[in-house]
């Protein structure tokens, strides 16, 4: 079993980590197999009480402890494909990829079922083919890799920040700039590790915000992410006291049209084709919660 960690694991001691994972064994038979070295980070051996971190990647090779994520037959919207990746639309209400307590209806079971072994592995059992993610209740376009060559092209212009990514948002209240620019550092909430928050020392975060329609009380907005950090919409959004229309994590005040949770969806997605210079250029239509609360925003009684 491989299991990458990422921003969003509270950091916590590996065993107690992989004793979520491995709930068939003891944490006391989890600490003795890291003794033993059955439990590599990042190729080393560590002990059991090792603290993981962001960008950790660990190997179990436990003989009687084998990874079962089922595959499912759950409909897959594929807009876009060809030999080395896909693009999906991810539903609002999906999980990206299995955790240790949902290993089912996840996009990664969607996509054991039609592409079986053919997605990368490079990020572990439980991210098959996954390069990027998006929150649960985020809607919209994700890259997927078929082989862990493209992933790791894929990875590589993110870091060059050649893949552009633009997201439909209405939030709260009425944004006076048409064009803007936030760039604050993010980093994990002290006080609530589930969270994100801006945070002095935190990672540099960078969005680009351009206003499209003004209502009486939100503004619809495009935002373009120049980093791609957890949360980071959201988490910037309220920041400047225009959280996510029906983020409950991150908003505040009572919002007058309800939805499953934040109104936010990736709707454009520019990337340079795996081995090839052509640039491919995607969006879809707004999503069924946008246009919710468009079609009563629109109406002049409100």
């Amino acid at each position: 079993m491989k299991l990458l960690i990422d921003e969003i694991t509270e950091e916590k001691r590996i065993d107690a980590y992989l004793a979520d994972y491995m709930q068939d064994f003891s944490r006391s038979k989890i600490q003795a197999e890291i003794k033993k070295g059955a439990v590599l980070v990042n190729s080393k051996s560590v002990k059991p009480s090792y603290i993981i971190k962001e960008g950790d990647l660990i190997e179990v090779t436990l003989q009687d402890f084998k990874t079962f994520i089922p595959a499912e037959d759950i409909p897959l919207e594929i807009i876009w494909e060809d030999e080395n990746m896909l693009v999906v639309n991810k539903p609002s209400g999906m999980l990206t990829h299995p955790t240790a307590i949902e290993t089912t209806g996840t996009l990664v079971n969607a996509l054991l079922y039609k592409y079986e072994n053919n997605l990368s592995d490079i990020n572990g059992d439980f991210r098959r083919g996954i390069i990027h993610r998006l929150d649960r209740n985020t809607s919209g376009l994700l890259m997927i890799a078929k082989n862990n060559e493209a992933h790791k092209y894929l990875v590589e212009k993110m870091k060059q920040r050649e893949i552009e990514k633009k997201y439909l948002a209405l939030v709260k209240g009425i944004i006076e700039e048409d064009n803007f620019t936030i760039n604050k550092p993010i980093g994990r909430n002290p006080k609530q590790p589930h969270k994100m928050c801006v945070l002095e020392g935190g990672k540099e975060s960078i969005s680009e915000i351009r206003v499209l329609e003004r209502f009486k009380t939100a503004t619809l907005v495009e935002i373009k992410l120049i980093t791609g950090r957890t949360h980071q919409i959201r988490v910037h959004m309220a920041s400047i006291g225009h959280p996510v229309y029906n983020d409950t994590l991150y908003g505040f005040g009572k919002m007058k049209i309800k939805t499953e949770e934040q109104v936010l969806q990736s709707y454009k997605l520019k990337f340079p084709k795996p081995f090839d210079n052509e640039i491919i250029s995607l969006e879809i239509p707004k999503d069924e919660k946008i246009c919710k609360v468009l079609e009563v925003l629109n109406d002049t009684s409100f």
